[in-house]
């Protein structure tokens, strides 16, 4: 197979009518399209139709994945849900970007990842990451923030220019991005985000604040009567207007006098952040290392200890004339050499290994893989 690609859309808010439906089969004859949905693989060729469009008009989500290492979301939200100018300071290059239409607000998230391994079932993904799209028209930006990150890796492999990214601001850092729900979790693995660079922009992230608990019916009632009814008219003309994802959040949040999920404004560079995530993925990476000098030193040790009942071993092994165990006995004799080695014991081993060579000499195949690993 020279290429793969998947093409997945999702209609959440309204199912597709027949004539929509129509219109679709004739971008392509080989898709299953359903009243919710758009699902087609290519192995050669492609969509006919442009992506962005149909999700500007048919659809509400829409999942990319190619072999060559594209990952892509395209999300539509209602324009009053999410304020082009609040998504805008995520966006970065042809990463990440947001656009507006007469009624909705869309964002496309792309991760590239050419030389990357094949992520084996990202083409699942949409259903585990569509709850961002909930998250984002309730006021809660770390899909964004995560996107961010991940197109900010992406722009470091393209582009080295030290000045672009010493002049290139974070964006506001949203809350809770050291505790991300199971759809920004979902988002962040099919972005493939660097967790070393998740982890540097978490630290300037405050804690998440408490979910407030369930308001009841008795509850509910007086706060709902005491709304002004300016507000109750402004409230049901939007859902008379149509689904509205927000709606619902925004009138718990008026209820409660509660403000939306907060921000802080971003105090790092794109280089300060790159920097730092640098440097913790190099120290990561030494602590690992340290700890399997410690283990190997460790189990050397304890080789050293046993270092006759190896040698009996090796004599039972070579005793059988068999390819095979000469094969473990090589094995068991390069381990005592390290072990002997690294205990200081190394003069008896090559006494004792001399005496095995006198002994075998007139068996060429013991002696040849002996040479061979340099025992001798």
């Amino acid at each position: 197979m020279s290429e793969y690609q998947y093409y997945e859309f999702q209609a959440l808010d309204r199912p597709l009518s027949r004539e929509e439906q129509r219109q679709l089969r004739a971008i392509s004859t080989r898709a299953r399209i359903t009243a919710t949905s758009f699902t087609n693989t290519y192995n050669w060729g492609d969509l006919s139709g442009s992506p962005r469009r149909m999700v500007e008009r048919y659809f509400d989500a829409h999942l990319y994945v190619s072999n060559w290492g594209t990952h892509r979301l395209v999300l539509r939200l209602p324009r009053q849900s999410l304020p082009l100018r609040t998504a805008q300071p995520y966006c970065l290059d042809h990463h990440i970007e947001a656009w507006t239409t007469r009624t909705h607000l869309l964002i496309e998230m792309t991760g590239e990842d050419e030389g990357g391994d094949w992520v084996e079932g990202a083409e699942d993904s949409l259903a585990a990451v569509i709850g961002v799209r909930e998250e984002l028209a309730a006021g809660d930006l770390r899909p964004l923030y995560v996107a961010w990150l991940s197109a900010l890796a992406a722009w470091e492999l393209e582009d080295d220019d030290e000045e672009e990214y010493q002049a290139c601001p974070e964006p506001p850092v949203p809350a809770g991005l050291g505790e991300l729900t199971a759809p920004q979790r979902a988002l962040a693995d099919f972005l493939r985000v660097d967790a070393d660079l998740l982890a540097v922009a978490a630290q300037a992230s405050p804690a998440a604040p408490a979910k407030p608990a369930r308001l009841t019916k008795k509850e509910l009632a007086p706060l709902i009567s005491a709304l002004p009814e300016k507000q109750k008219d402004a409230l049901l003309l939007r859902l008379a207007l149509g689904p509205e994802p927000r709606l619902r959040t925004d009138l718990l949040h008026r209820l409660r006098g509660t403000p939306a999920p907060a921000t802080d404004p971003g105090r790092r560079s794109a280089a300060q952040l790159l920097d730092a995530a640098h440097a913790r993925r190099t120290e990561r990476r030494q602590r690992a290392e340290r700890r399997r000098a410690e283990a190997r030193a460790q189990r050397l040790t304890a080789l050293a200890d046993d270092a006759e009942s190896l040698w009996q071993q090796v004599e039972a092994h070579i005793a059988t004339k068999k390819p095979t165990a000469y094969d473990t006995a090589v094995t068991l004799l390069t381990e005592l050499r390290d072990a002997c080695a690294h205990t200081g014991r190394d003069a008896d081993f090559r006494k004792r290994l001399t005496c095995l060579h006198e002994d075998y000499q007139r068996r060429p195949g013991l002696i040849h893989r002996l040479d061979r690993h340099s025992l001798r």
